[in-house]
């Protein structure tokens, strides 16, 4: 009797918790399925412009990688990207130096016709163009206006295509050629790697005459041995670390950036070209300024002409300001540009070529034949340039100094454009 109550108590309590426990579940199933109606009845009454927007959104994507895939051909596709050295030469008559002036496209430049040919031949984007810093170009030196040059290097990230120097150069006029081309590391830049310069300059040999001499017929002159050994005398005190303060514009004599290191500097044998006797000076540096190289031969022109007496030239390195002429540009050609170190270092790793062109040498020397030389030959005997310009040399005051340095308006200089880059 006793064990029969207690099980009949139990049966009864399990019985009233599983209905409570019935009820509860019938709750929360109702919720629940509260739950999946308002899931569903948002999706249904879901603002239209949020699906314009997440279908924007899609449109966009799909616009980016529509636009990524139409920059590339099907042929540019499978070719790699990489970082290469070119080896160019040009003549630069007719045009306003190397460096390329986007917002002043009246003035033509090396730069605008190579990045018109790298375009063209298919080896960079369009956009790459208009913007060279994508595929990061540099070139090794910015030659001035009329200025020539057979070594200049220049960096830059092209499309490995095939044939690729003969693409470019059949979109380039026939003054400016590729020469040639090397693979390079990701890093390298042609300005900053860049070791060393040498320069040429070609005038007739009339500029080193007496300036009693008469220049009316320059073809009449020719330069006496002894003539050109007083001229690399004087070409020779240029050797060395020196204070070029006086060599180019905005400089003060305390700015260090106006000490630069010249290695040689001299006058070759003289050659006569059209019945006209002319020739080269060659000069090698570790960087050069604007204008340097053309004033520091325009001093030894007058020197050697009796407009100024010999010791300007070491006076021109001190703290005052001497009155330096300025050669005309005509003659001026970049010879070539060196990287010992870069060639030291990564020349012999088996993946990168050492950056000489001994392979071109003939391509160069062709090249320097048919369109360098002739240029300057020709423009010399018709235009005078150089005559006329030695005519300017007597109103220069070579006696007159001012001590001390420069006012703050000549001191304003802008390094990217003046203070760090050559002729």
């Amino acid at each position: 009797m006793f064990k029969i109550r207690p099980l009949l108590s139990a049966l009864v309590n399990r019985k009233l918790t599983l209905e409570r426990h019935g009820d509860l579940h019938k709750f929360l199933c109702m919720m629940s399925e509260g739950s999946i109606v308002d899931d569903q009845t948002a999706k249904v009454l879901k603002r239209p412009n949020e699906e314009n927007q997440d279908d924007s959104a899609e449109k966009v994507q799909a616009a980016k990688r529509i636009k990524a895939e139409g920059e590339l051909g099907e042929d540019e596709k499978k070719y790699p990207k990489k970082k290469v050295a070119i080896l160019l030469a040009y003549s630069g008559k007719g045009y306003y130096g190397m460096q390329r002036n986007p917002t002043a496209t009246q003035f033509r430049t090396i730069e605008d016709e190579l990045v018109n040919a790298l375009t063209k031949s298919g080896c960079i984007p369009g956009n790459h163009g208009v913007d060279m810093r994508k595929m990061s170009y540099q070139r090794c030196a910015r030659t001035d206006k009329g200025v020539s040059a057979i070594g200049q290097v220049c960096s830059l990230k092209v499309w490995m295509i095939e044939d690729l120097v003969e693409k470019i150069n059949e979109n380039l006029p026939a003054q400016i050629r590729v020469l040639g081309l090397k693979r390079v590391t990701q890093g390298f830049n042609s300005k900053n790697n860049c070791d060393a310069r040498t320069y040429c300059y070609m005038l007739p040999t009339v500029a080193f005459s007496p300036k009693d001499n008469d220049t009316g017929n320059i073809a009449a002159f020719r330069l006496e041995p002894e003539t050109i050994q007083r001229a690399n005398r004087l070409f020779a005190l240029y050797k060395g670390t020196r204070n070029f303060h006086n060599f180019t514009s905005q400089k003060a004599a305390s700015d260090p950036s106006a000490r630069r290191y010249i290695m040689e500097m001299s006058c070759g044998e003289p050659f006569v070209r059209s019945a006209t006797e002319f020739a080269v000076i060659t000069v090698r540096g570790q960087s050069f300024m604007l204008h340097q190289i053309r004033k520091m031969i325009g001093l030894v022109i007058a020197v050697m002409k009796g407009y100024a007496e010999e010791e300007i030239v070491e006076r021109s390195w001190g703290q005052e300001k001497v009155d330096v002429p300025k050669a005309p540009g005509l003659g001026l050609v970049l010879e070539g540009v060196h990287y010992d170190r870069y060639n030291k270092r990564f020349g012999g790793d088996g993946l990168h070529e050492k950056l000489e062109w001994d392979r071109d040498e003939e391509a160069i020397k062709a090249f320097k034949e048919a369109h360098i030389y002739p240029t300057i030959v020709e423009t010399e005997c018709q235009e005078g340039s150089m005559v006329s310009w030695m005519s300017s040399l007597p109103i220069h005051d070579f006696k007159a100094t001012a001590s001390g340095a420069q006012d703050n308006k000549d001191q304003k200089q802008d390094n990217a454009d003046v203070g760090n880059e050559s002729d």
